[in-house]
């Protein structure tokens, strides 16, 4: 089985693959693509194709500063399609091959771009957190230590999401919630 896990971020996405790992322990594969994204970032070839774009200046310490590459992206949509076209191929392999070695598992895919993906198909089963704006802030200031700035700049780039396409959607991951969920599952 696949599972697709979508919502914006800090809605509870990653509690709930937590939750899942916990119960099914080494029968599950959890996949935080958003880490997958980030681990790209330090191939050389994504660095070069990088720097052809946005300048040496996100590079610090022979890593992407992914601070200062966010600052460039999440301000034009442009820019961040230019940063997917060049990240996504290497991405695509990384989880491909993650699926091919884990096939016999409980898959968990956890992204929220998901759905513009041909893995958002794949999957057995898709849940979404619709999760208000408030509480999502206010999760995102604790955890990532960031502004309300931030958060509102990081938030207006994220798809607008049809709630059809979903097996499941959450209005909110309480506890209890999320063990209903995963009885349904």
């Amino acid at each position: 089985m696949i599972l697709g896990i979508c919502g914006k971020s800090c809605s509870g996405k990653s509690t709930l693959s937590s939750e899942l790992l916990s119960i099914y322990g080494s029968k599950a594969a959890y996949l935080d693509i958003d880490k997958v994204g980030h681990e790209v970032l330090e191939l050389k070839k994504v660095q070069r194709a990088l720097v052809k774009y946005y300048g040496s200046e996100i590079i610090e310490n022979g890593e992407v500063n992914r601070k200062k590459l966010g600052e460039i992206v999440f301000k034009a949509k442009e820019e961040m399609q230019r940063l997917t076209n060049i990240t996504w191929p290497f991405m695509q392999d990384i989880i491909d091959n993650f699926i091919d070695i884990n096939r016999d598992k409980i898959i968990i895919l956890d992204w929220l771009l998901l759905p513009k993906t041909k893995f958002f198909d794949m999957c057995d089963k898709k849940v979404f957190f619709d999760i208000p704006y408030e509480i999502r802030k206010e999760r995102a200031i604790k955890r990532d230590k960031i502004t309300d700035a931030d958060f509102a700049l990081r938030d207006s780039n994220a798809p607008a999401f049809d709630y059809d396409s979903f097996d499941i959607v959450l209005k909110n991951n309480e506890q209890e919630t999320i063990e209903g969920v995963i009885k349904l599952l």
